[in-house]
């Protein structure tokens, strides 16, 4: 009974290979469909959405792919539209990647944007600015330029 030891195990949280591969091929198809106007919920009916990111289940069979909406406008309306439009895309999806079983589509909302502005607003204060400045002893190597 030692494999059963084995397959009991928890799996690593790196991706695998296949579930990366997957989850880009799903993110380039759900950016062509956006891009195309293919849903047509009036809350996409303007909105531009980004797809950065599809996380892939390592079974294949769930998906969570990361949005923003151009400009975070509109956010809640878009996620409802995404939301909404998810079984379509699960059909879109099935007939454009092949796979044995089309995954479940779940939408989140992409916070690495926010974290990103607030890191560079952080960066930008006078005193963040200033401690990462190089120390004025050490421009200085003796010989009077600078070199």
């Amino acid at each position: 009974m030692p494999s059963r030891s084995i397959a009991g195990k928890a799996r690593s949280a790196a991706p695998t290979q296949r579930q990366l591969r997957v989850g880009e091929e799903i993110r380039h198809l759900l950016a062509r469909i956006f891009q195309r106007g293919e849903l047509r919920d009036p809350a996409l009916h303007d909105a531009a959405v980004t797809v950065t990111e599809v996380r892939v289940s390592p079974d294949l069979k769930r998906a969570t792919a990361f949005v923003m909406p151009l400009g975070g406008a509109n956010v809640p309306a878009v996620m409802t539209g995404l939301k909404r439009g998810a079984g379509f895309l699960r059909q879109r999806i099935a007939h454009e990647i092949d796979l044995r079983v089309a995954p479940q589509i779940t939408f989140a909302l992409d916070g690495s944007f926010e974290q990103a502005s607030k890191i560079e607003s952080l960066l930008r204060r006078k005193d963040v600015a200033r401690d990462l400045e190089p120390p004025d002893d050490a421009s200085s190597d003796g010989t009077g330029d600078g070199a």
